[in-house]
Protein backbone atom coordinates (compact mmCIF):
# COMPACT_ATOMS: atom_id res chain seq x y z
CA UNK A 1 0.00 0.00 0.00
CA UNK A 2 2.81 2.40 1.03
CA UNK A 3 4.62 1.68 -2.75
CA UNK A 4 1.06 2.63 -4.18
CA UNK A 5 0.68 5.73 -2.63
CA UNK A 6 4.71 7.02 -3.12
CA UNK A 7 4.39 5.70 -7.18
CA UNK A 8 0.87 8.21 -7.12
CA UNK A 9 2.70 11.02 -5.75
CA UNK A 10 5.44 10.75 -8.29
CA UNK A 11 2.95 10.28 -10.89
CA UNK A 12 1.52 14.10 -9.81
CA UNK A 13 4.78 15.87 -9.29
CA UNK A 14 5.36 14.70 -12.69
CA UNK A 15 2.48 15.46 -14.74
CA UNK A 16 -0.10 17.56 -12.70
CA UNK A 17 3.13 20.89 -12.38
CA UNK A 18 2.03 24.01 -11.71
CA UNK A 19 3.28 25.65 -14.85
CA UNK A 20 2.69 28.98 -13.45
CA UNK A 21 6.45 30.79 -13.61
CA UNK A 22 7.97 27.54 -15.79
CA UNK A 23 9.43 27.77 -19.55
CA UNK A 24 11.60 26.08 -21.62
CA UNK A 25 13.73 29.18 -21.65
CA UNK A 26 15.08 31.38 -19.32
CA UNK A 27 17.87 32.93 -18.06
CA UNK A 28 18.77 29.87 -15.84
CA UNK A 29 19.42 27.94 -18.94
CA UNK A 30 22.97 26.61 -17.61
CA UNK A 31 20.40 24.34 -15.93
CA UNK A 32 20.22 21.91 -18.53
CA UNK A 33 23.73 22.65 -19.42
CA UNK A 34 25.13 19.35 -19.87
CA UNK A 35 28.43 18.38 -17.80
CA UNK A 36 29.46 14.99 -17.91
CA UNK A 37 31.05 13.63 -20.93
CA UNK A 38 28.85 10.15 -20.77
CA UNK A 39 25.53 12.34 -20.80
CA UNK A 40 27.11 14.28 -23.86
CA UNK A 41 28.09 11.18 -26.20
CA UNK A 42 24.67 9.91 -25.59
CA UNK A 43 22.88 13.31 -26.95
CA UNK A 44 22.90 15.95 -23.93
CA UNK A 45 19.38 14.04 -22.13
CA UNK A 46 18.14 12.45 -19.25
CA UNK A 47 19.12 8.95 -19.37
CA UNK A 48 17.06 5.65 -18.84
CA UNK A 49 20.47 3.67 -18.19
CA UNK A 50 20.78 2.22 -14.28
CA UNK A 51 24.41 1.71 -13.06
CA UNK A 52 27.11 3.23 -10.77
CA UNK A 53 27.89 6.54 -12.53
CA UNK A 54 27.52 9.02 -10.40
CA UNK A 55 26.60 11.19 -12.65
CA UNK A 56 24.14 10.42 -14.18
CA UNK A 57 21.48 10.91 -11.92
CA UNK A 58 22.34 15.01 -12.27
CA UNK A 59 19.43 14.18 -15.03
CA UNK A 60 17.86 11.51 -13.96
CA UNK A 61 17.88 11.44 -9.97
CA UNK A 62 15.66 8.25 -9.49
CA UNK A 63 18.87 6.65 -11.12
CA UNK A 64 21.00 7.22 -7.78
CA UNK A 65 21.39 3.74 -5.89
CA UNK A 66 23.74 2.29 -3.65
CA UNK A 67 26.49 1.75 -6.32
CA UNK A 68 27.48 5.04 -5.93
CA UNK A 69 28.33 5.08 -1.95
CA UNK A 70 31.39 6.31 -1.78
CA UNK A 71 31.69 7.42 -5.76
CA UNK A 72 33.11 10.79 -6.23
CA UNK A 73 33.24 12.34 -10.34
CA UNK A 74 35.12 15.33 -11.46
CA UNK A 75 34.09 16.76 -14.92
CA UNK A 76 35.38 19.01 -17.23
CA UNK A 77 33.87 21.03 -19.99
CA UNK A 78 35.83 23.19 -22.80
CA UNK A 79 33.06 25.54 -24.36
CA UNK A 80 33.11 28.03 -26.67
CA UNK A 81 34.79 31.33 -26.62
CA UNK A 82 37.21 30.74 -22.93
CA UNK A 83 33.75 29.39 -21.24
CA UNK A 84 34.53 26.61 -18.93
CA UNK A 85 31.85 24.37 -16.95
CA UNK A 86 33.21 21.93 -14.16
CA UNK A 87 31.38 19.63 -11.76
CA UNK A 88 32.20 18.06 -8.80
CA UNK A 89 30.72 14.96 -6.70
CA UNK A 90 30.57 12.85 -4.52
CA UNK A 91 28.01 10.04 -3.58
CA UNK A 92 26.17 8.52 0.15
CA UNK A 93 24.10 5.98 0.97
CA UNK A 94 22.39 5.57 4.41
CA UNK A 95 19.91 2.52 5.39
CA UNK A 96 16.48 2.46 5.22
CA UNK A 97 16.53 6.54 3.88
CA UNK A 98 18.00 6.04 0.47
CA UNK A 99 21.19 7.15 -1.79
CA UNK A 100 22.29 10.74 -2.20
CA UNK A 101 24.72 12.59 -4.12
CA UNK A 102 25.66 15.81 -4.19
CA UNK A 103 26.96 17.73 -6.96
CA UNK A 104 28.82 21.17 -7.03
CA UNK A 105 28.22 23.03 -10.32
CA UNK A 106 30.56 26.48 -11.73
CA UNK A 107 30.44 27.87 -15.04
CA UNK A 108 33.37 30.30 -15.90
CA UNK A 109 32.13 32.65 -19.10
CA UNK A 110 35.53 34.30 -19.32
CA UNK A 111 36.74 37.50 -18.82
CA UNK A 112 35.33 40.81 -19.85
CA UNK A 113 36.17 44.35 -20.29
CA UNK A 114 34.96 47.38 -18.88
CA UNK A 115 34.15 50.00 -21.35
CA UNK A 116 32.14 52.91 -22.04
CA UNK A 117 29.37 54.01 -24.60
CA UNK A 118 32.10 54.56 -26.68
CA UNK A 119 34.17 51.96 -26.81
CA UNK A 120 36.85 53.12 -24.78
CA UNK A 121 38.49 50.72 -21.95
CA UNK A 122 39.08 51.77 -19.05
CA UNK A 123 41.24 48.92 -17.70
CA UNK A 124 38.87 47.12 -15.83
CA UNK A 125 37.62 43.69 -16.04
CA UNK A 126 34.70 41.05 -14.67
CA UNK A 127 34.43 37.17 -14.60
CA UNK A 128 30.52 36.10 -15.04
CA UNK A 129 29.59 33.26 -13.47
CA UNK A 130 26.37 31.26 -12.93
CA UNK A 131 26.49 28.01 -10.17
CA UNK A 132 24.78 25.35 -9.19
CA UNK A 133 24.56 23.42 -5.30
CA UNK A 134 22.42 20.09 -5.79
CA UNK A 135 21.25 17.46 -3.51
CA UNK A 136 19.51 14.69 -5.05
CA UNK A 137 18.30 11.55 -3.70
CA UNK A 138 17.36 7.80 -4.80
CA UNK A 139 15.62 5.35 -3.54
CA UNK A 140 14.33 1.95 -4.97
CA UNK A 141 10.93 0.67 -3.71
CA UNK A 142 10.92 -2.71 -5.27
CA UNK A 143 13.02 -4.58 -7.48
CA UNK A 144 11.40 -3.21 -10.41
CA UNK A 145 10.44 0.62 -8.84
CA UNK A 146 12.53 3.66 -8.25
CA UNK A 147 12.27 7.04 -7.48
CA UNK A 148 14.18 10.25 -6.94
CA UNK A 149 14.39 13.53 -6.36
CA UNK A 150 16.74 16.65 -6.50
CA UNK A 151 16.95 20.13 -5.20
CA UNK A 152 19.09 22.69 -6.65
CA UNK A 153 20.43 26.19 -5.24
CA UNK A 154 21.29 28.01 -8.67
CA UNK A 155 22.62 31.95 -9.12
CA UNK A 156 23.97 33.92 -11.79
CA UNK A 157 26.49 36.52 -10.67
CA UNK A 158 27.28 38.88 -14.05
CA UNK A 159 29.31 41.95 -12.44
CA UNK A 160 27.36 43.77 -9.62
CA UNK A 161 23.88 41.92 -11.24
CA UNK A 162 23.19 39.10 -8.98
CA UNK A 163 20.02 36.06 -8.62
CA UNK A 164 19.15 33.24 -6.63
CA UNK A 165 16.34 30.42 -7.40
CA UNK A 166 15.80 26.86 -5.68
CA UNK A 167 14.29 24.01 -8.02
CA UNK A 168 13.31 20.71 -7.74
CA UNK A 169 13.61 17.52 -10.09
CA UNK A 170 11.33 14.32 -9.60
CA UNK A 171 11.72 11.26 -11.34
CA UNK A 172 11.10 7.52 -11.40
CA UNK A 173 11.93 4.23 -13.22
CA UNK A 174 11.07 1.21 -14.09
CA UNK A 175 12.90 -1.84 -14.56
CA UNK A 176 11.66 -4.82 -16.04
CA UNK A 177 12.61 -8.74 -15.62
CA UNK A 178 13.86 -8.97 -19.59
CA UNK A 179 16.24 -5.97 -19.13
CA UNK A 180 13.64 -2.90 -20.57
CA UNK A 181 14.33 0.60 -18.50
CA UNK A 182 11.91 2.81 -18.53
CA UNK A 183 12.26 6.18 -16.92
CA UNK A 184 10.46 9.88 -16.36
CA UNK A 185 11.96 13.00 -15.35
CA UNK A 186 10.50 16.49 -14.43
CA UNK A 187 13.12 19.31 -14.33
CA UNK A 188 14.05 23.01 -12.61
CA UNK A 189 10.42 23.10 -10.96
CA UNK A 190 11.24 26.40 -9.06
CA UNK A 191 11.15 30.02 -8.61
CA UNK A 192 13.83 33.02 -8.54
CA UNK A 193 13.75 33.86 -4.73
CA UNK A 194 15.83 37.55 -5.36
CA UNK A 195 17.55 38.89 -8.19
CA UNK A 196 19.02 43.01 -8.55
CA UNK A 197 18.23 43.23 -12.55
CA UNK A 198 15.30 45.36 -13.33
CA UNK A 199 12.13 44.21 -14.30
CA UNK A 200 9.83 40.76 -13.96
CA UNK A 201 11.42 37.68 -12.13
CA UNK A 202 13.36 35.59 -14.53
CA UNK A 203 12.06 32.23 -15.37
CA UNK A 204 12.97 28.63 -14.59
CA UNK A 205 13.75 26.22 -17.85
CA UNK A 206 11.30 23.76 -16.69
CA UNK A 207 11.42 20.42 -18.78
CA UNK A 208 10.08 16.95 -18.70
CA UNK A 209 11.32 13.71 -20.58
CA UNK A 210 10.88 10.03 -20.98
CA UNK A 211 13.23 7.40 -22.02
CA UNK A 212 13.37 4.23 -22.54
CA UNK A 213 16.32 1.89 -22.98
CA UNK A 214 18.21 -1.80 -22.86
CA UNK A 215 21.29 -3.70 -23.34
CA UNK A 216 21.03 -6.33 -26.24
CA UNK A 217 20.75 -10.19 -25.41
CA UNK A 218 23.72 -11.34 -28.08
CA UNK A 219 25.35 -8.21 -28.64
CA UNK A 220 27.56 -5.88 -26.59
CA UNK A 221 25.25 -2.85 -27.27
CA UNK A 222 23.03 -0.39 -25.54
CA UNK A 223 20.77 1.85 -27.31
CA UNK A 224 18.68 4.69 -25.13
CA UNK A 225 15.50 6.85 -26.86
CA UNK A 226 14.67 9.57 -25.16
CA UNK A 227 11.60 11.73 -25.80
CA UNK A 228 12.56 15.07 -24.13
CA UNK A 229 10.46 18.70 -24.41
CA UNK A 230 7.12 16.50 -23.69
CA UNK A 231 5.97 19.93 -22.20
CA UNK A 232 5.60 21.96 -25.23
CA UNK A 233 4.80 20.24 -28.95
CA UNK A 234 6.29 22.33 -31.41
CA UNK A 235 9.73 23.12 -31.22
CA UNK A 236 9.66 24.56 -34.73
CA UNK A 237 10.04 28.39 -35.63
CA UNK A 238 10.07 30.70 -38.42
CA UNK A 239 13.50 31.79 -39.46
CA UNK A 240 12.95 35.48 -40.26
CA UNK A 241 16.82 35.24 -42.68
CA UNK A 242 15.40 32.51 -44.79
CA UNK A 243 18.41 30.44 -44.63
CA UNK A 244 16.73 27.73 -46.77
CA UNK A 245 15.52 29.41 -48.95
CA UNK A 246 11.80 28.84 -48.80
CA UNK A 247 10.58 32.50 -49.59
CA UNK A 248 10.59 33.44 -53.93
CA UNK A 249 11.05 36.74 -54.35
CA UNK A 250 9.86 36.92 -57.45
CA UNK A 251 5.90 35.70 -56.85
CA UNK A 252 6.29 36.45 -52.85
CA UNK A 253 5.01 32.62 -52.22
CA UNK A 254 6.25 30.86 -49.18
CA UNK A 255 7.08 26.99 -50.04
CA UNK A 256 5.25 25.48 -47.14
CA UNK A 257 5.70 21.53 -46.03
CA UNK A 258 3.00 19.47 -46.12
CA UNK A 259 0.61 18.63 -42.52
CA UNK A 260 2.58 15.03 -42.37
CA UNK A 261 6.04 16.69 -42.98
CA UNK A 262 5.62 19.22 -40.29
CA UNK A 263 4.28 16.37 -37.66
CA UNK A 264 7.25 14.10 -38.67
CA UNK A 265 9.79 17.21 -38.43
CA UNK A 266 8.16 18.24 -34.74
CA UNK A 267 7.98 14.54 -33.55
CA UNK A 268 11.68 13.81 -34.84
CA UNK A 269 12.69 17.36 -32.93
CA UNK A 270 11.60 15.78 -29.56
CA UNK A 271 13.35 12.20 -30.06
CA UNK A 272 17.26 11.49 -28.85
CA UNK A 273 19.02 8.25 -30.05
CA UNK A 274 21.86 7.21 -28.42
CA UNK A 275 24.13 3.75 -28.17
CA UNK A 276 27.33 2.34 -25.93
CA UNK A 277 29.16 -0.37 -27.73
CA UNK A 278 30.77 -2.35 -25.30
CA UNK A 279 34.64 -3.65 -26.38
CA UNK A 280 35.79 -5.92 -23.18
CA UNK A 281 35.19 -4.57 -19.91
CA UNK A 282 37.23 -1.61 -20.07
CA UNK A 283 36.50 0.23 -23.44
CA UNK A 284 32.88 1.51 -24.44
CA UNK A 285 32.01 3.30 -27.41
CA UNK A 286 29.01 5.96 -27.67
CA UNK A 287 27.70 7.57 -30.41
CA UNK A 288 24.38 9.79 -30.42
CA UNK A 289 22.06 12.11 -32.85
CA UNK A 290 20.10 14.97 -31.87
CA UNK A 291 17.47 15.96 -34.63
CA UNK A 292 16.42 19.19 -33.03
CA UNK A 293 19.72 20.15 -32.30
CA UNK A 294 21.03 19.90 -35.80
CA UNK A 295 17.68 21.23 -37.31
CA UNK A 296 18.20 24.62 -34.43
CA UNK A 297 22.21 24.90 -35.05
CA UNK A 298 22.98 23.51 -38.92
CA UNK A 299 24.08 26.10 -41.39
CA UNK A 300 22.70 25.89 -44.92
CA UNK A 301 25.98 25.50 -46.76
CA UNK A 302 27.73 23.30 -44.13
CA UNK A 303 25.68 20.89 -42.46
CA UNK A 304 28.44 18.87 -40.54
CA UNK A 305 27.90 16.45 -38.34
CA UNK A 306 25.82 18.97 -36.33
CA UNK A 307 23.54 17.00 -34.06
CA UNK A 308 25.96 14.12 -33.70
CA UNK A 309 28.34 13.26 -30.72
CA UNK A 310 30.43 10.92 -29.99
CA UNK A 311 32.48 9.83 -27.18
CA UNK A 312 34.84 7.00 -25.12
CA UNK A 313 35.52 5.31 -22.20
CA UNK A 314 38.33 3.78 -20.59
CA UNK A 315 38.30 1.88 -17.44
CA UNK A 316 42.37 2.52 -16.27
CA UNK A 317 43.60 1.06 -12.84
CA UNK A 318 40.92 2.28 -10.33
CA UNK A 319 39.63 5.49 -12.49
CA UNK A 320 36.98 5.31 -15.16
CA UNK A 321 37.94 7.98 -17.86
CA UNK A 322 35.50 9.04 -20.36
CA UNK A 323 35.58 11.95 -23.00
CA UNK A 324 33.30 12.98 -25.50
CA UNK A 325 32.52 15.67 -28.29
CA UNK A 326 28.64 17.19 -28.97
CA UNK A 327 28.79 18.78 -32.57
CA UNK A 328 26.88 21.66 -31.94
CA UNK A 329 28.13 23.29 -34.70
CA UNK A 330 30.46 23.37 -37.73
CA UNK A 331 32.56 26.01 -36.36
CA UNK A 332 33.36 24.33 -33.22
CA UNK A 333 32.50 21.37 -30.66
CA UNK A 334 32.75 21.27 -27.03
CA UNK A 335 34.98 18.87 -25.26
CA UNK A 336 34.16 16.81 -22.06
CA UNK A 337 36.37 14.65 -19.73
CA UNK A 338 34.74 12.91 -16.88
CA UNK A 339 36.67 11.06 -14.41
CA UNK A 340 34.65 9.13 -12.19
CA UNK A 341 36.40 6.54 -9.27
CA UNK A 342 35.07 5.34 -5.86
CA UNK A 343 37.01 5.65 -2.81
CA UNK A 344 36.59 1.94 -2.07
CA UNK A 345 38.61 0.67 -4.40
CA UNK A 346 41.36 1.92 -2.35
CA UNK A 347 40.41 0.67 0.94
CA UNK A 348 39.11 -2.86 -0.31
CA UNK A 349 41.43 -5.30 -1.38
CA UNK A 350 41.10 -7.23 -4.14
CA UNK A 351 39.91 -10.55 -4.61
Amino acid sequence: MKIKKLLSVVVMMLFVVDFQGQTSNGAYGFLDATNSARVAALGNTPLAIYDSDIQLGIYNPSLINSDMHNAMALSYVNYYAGINFMTAQYGRTFENIGSFAGTIQFHNYGTFKYADESGNVDGGTFSPSDYNLMVGWGRQLTPHWSIGASVKFAGIQYEQFKTFAVAVDVAGSYRADNGWMFMAVARNIGYELYSNFEGSRNKLPFRMAAGVAKRLDHVPFLFNITYENIQKWDLSYDDPLDLEGNYDAITGTVREKSDAAKFADNLMRHIVFGGEFYIGKNLVLRASYNYGMRQNLKTPTAKGMCGFAYGVGINIWKLSINYSRSEMHVYGSPNYITITTNLDRFTKKSN
